[in-house]
This record gives C-alpha cells, structure tokens and sequence, in this order.
C-alpha cells in the first residue's frame, strides 16, 4: 500500500534545513539533551507517582529530522504491515492499485512526515523495530527556543518531561501498546472497502478542502476525520479519548515542577502555546487538513480531564486510569472528569466553584 522506501527518500528531499549551528553548539546540544531526558525521569517519577521498570529503560536518542523520519517511517510500516494484509485478504488489490497505488501513497506519505520533521520537538516512538525508543529532534528544539527567545536549558528540559512521561506510561503501564495496536487493528475491521462508500467520501473530503483553502476554517476536521464511516467514527472516539489522556497527562506533568526547576516555566508555557497556532497562513492551513488541530484539542481535553481527576481524588486514584482498557477515560469524560470518578470511583464529588 505504501512504498517506504519512496516515503522517506521525498521526506529527505522535501525537508528544510535545520538552523545553523557549529559543530561545537551541535554536540554539546547532543549532550545535554540526553543528560536532561535521565533529570526528567526522577521528577516525571516523583509527580505521576509511577515508576518504570528495572533496569532503566534505552537511554534517550537525539536525532536530526531525517533520523525522525527514517524511525517514524520503520515503526509506521510494522504498525500497518499486518492490517494492509488483513485488507489484501477481504478484497485483494487491482494489478495497477499494487504497481502505481504504493508510489502515490509513498510520496504523500512523505510530503507528510517531510512538514512534521520540521514541527516534531521529541516523541517517543512505541511501535520502532527496536522496541519503544524515546527521540529528540536537536534542530527542532534548538530552532524552537531561538525563536521563542527563551533560556535553552529551560527549554530542554521541559520537552524532556513531556517525552519521558510518554516513555513511563508505556513502560510502566506495559498493556498500553497492545491496547493500542489493538484499536487501530479495529480501525481496519471497521474499514468499508465498498468504492462507491469510499469515492463519495473523498469527494466531501475534497469539498471541504476547498472550502478550507478560501478560508472557511469550520469546514471539516482534518482529511483523517473526514473519510470515516460511522463504524470508525466509534473506533475514532475511543482512539481520540486514549491520545487525549496520554498527551494531558504529559502537559500535565512538564508545568507541575516547580519554578526552581525550571525557573523561566510562565514564558515557556506563555509563549508556546502562541507557537502551537501555527506561523502562517499556509502552515495553519497544512495543519488543518492533516488534523494537527485536532491535536491540539487532544493536549487541552486531556489536561482537563487529568487536572479534573487529579483535584477530586488525587494522585492514587487517579492512576486507576492505568487499570484496565475499562479505565481509560470516555470522549464525553474528557471534558466531565466527575463522570470518570464515578463510575470508576463509585463517588460523586462536589465540582469546585
């Protein structure tokens, strides 16, 4: 379905240059990346009262954006691989669809990771050939906080504890992945392979593409959102719910240290979430139509329903989240955190004034 090869060669071609540095600058932010990713694990450890496995798990990866893209597109082809076959199966593909179908799909995928390696501060990839692998993207981060204009150790250390909380969810809580890859798996079960259901639906893909472009910002959720059927659409809100909870989790922990931590936290926090918008007008407009506002959404709904729990029960309760699949947070929850504390609870608290 996707030819890889091709993806991550256009992405090479496609992406921008990062910015300049010396040689020297370049390895010393090699350095002190790694060296704040191992202080994050203690304050991720002390605030989310979670603690990983022993021993400690790979020590992070500091990448430039092609290394981005060559472990994004590895860890995307053994996630889809097995559910690309699964589709073979129920309707096996045209002879033109397995010749020219990889090499278009190849190069959209590629124009797409060639934007987000330029957008990606760090991640931490669950599904890598290697097993779970913590990233962070040096010239993305160093790019960032030039143009934010704020202390560089500051900086550093906060997307540190964002990605090391990723890192401890999935190591601490190991069924996490599998629940995962199992919902995607879903998405591909809840798939329609009717053409005519599919055409109509890229047809309104398409229309609402072109509202967007002429500025009509209501129009669609994202190229994703829009060629569902009503049977991903289910899959799709329980997907969105996990994403949410494990991304607020992680905006919850990088602003709860305290300012001797990280000292310059208020201008960070301030000045980043004006970053989140997007720089321009073609920028905003690729991170509509690829869903990343639906992101966005996923970051504050999730902090919410986590600040939500977090004040009603506090931190032992609030990590019964981790129980189950049962656990995780509903959609309508993310934005009614009382609700998840009472069915998971049993209690109803008194929402705060």
């Amino acid at each position: 379905m996707i030819d890889w090869e091709l993806a991550v060669a256009t992405a090479r071609r496609l992406s921008k240059l990062g910015p300049e540095v010396s040689r020297a600058e370049a390895d010393a932010t090699v350095v002190q990346l790694r060296e704040l990713a191992a202080v994050a694990e203690s304050h991720v450890e002390r605030i989310t009262e979670m603690s990983g496995p022993a021993p400690a798990p790979s020590p992070a990866r500091v990448v430039d954006r092609n290394g981005w893209v060559e472990a994004n597109a590895a860890g995307l082809e053994g996630l889809l691989s097995p559910l690309v076959a699964r589709l073979a199966e129920r309707r096996p593909p045209s002879r033109l669809a397995t010749t020219v179908g990889p090499r278009v799909t190849g190069l959209q995928a590629g124009a797409v990771m060639a934007f987000l390696s330029g957008k990606v501060l760090g991640q931490y990839e669950v599904f890598g050939p290697e097993g779970g692998v913590l990233m962070l993207v040096a010239p993305n981060i160093v790019e960032a906080e030039r143009v934010l204009g704020v202390d560089p150790t500051d900086f550093r250390l906060w997307v540190c504890l964002h990605e090391v909380t990723h890192r401890l969810q999935f190591t601490a809580v190991p069924w996490l992945r599998e629940h995962l890859s199992g919902e995607v798996a879903n998405l591909v079960d809840a798939t329609e392979l009717d053409p005519d259901a599919l055409r109509e639906r890229v047809l309104s893909a398409l229309r609402d593409v072109g509202r967007a472009v002429k500025g009509d910002w209501s129009a669609g959720q994202g190229l994703l959102a829009l060629v569902q059927s009503p049977a991903q659409r289910e899959v799709l809100g329980r997907l969105t719910a996990f994403m949410s909870l494990v991304e607020g989790h992680a905006e919850y922990v990088m602003d709860a240290v305290d300012t001797d931590v990280i000292p310059s936290l208020g201008t960070i926090r301030e000045r980043f979430q004006l970053r989140r918008k997007g720089s321009g007008p073609l920028d905003r407009l690729l991170r509509r139509l690829l869903g990343l506002d639906g992101k966005m959404r996923q970051y504050s709904d999730g902090a919410t329903f986590v600040r939500g729990v977090l004040d009603a029960v506090g931190v032992a309760d609030f990590n019964a989240v981790w129980t189950s699949p049962e656990t995780l947070p509903k959609k309508a929850e993310l934005t009614a955190p009382l609700d998840w504390v009472h069915r998971v609870h049993g209690i109803r608290p008194v929402a705060s004034a």
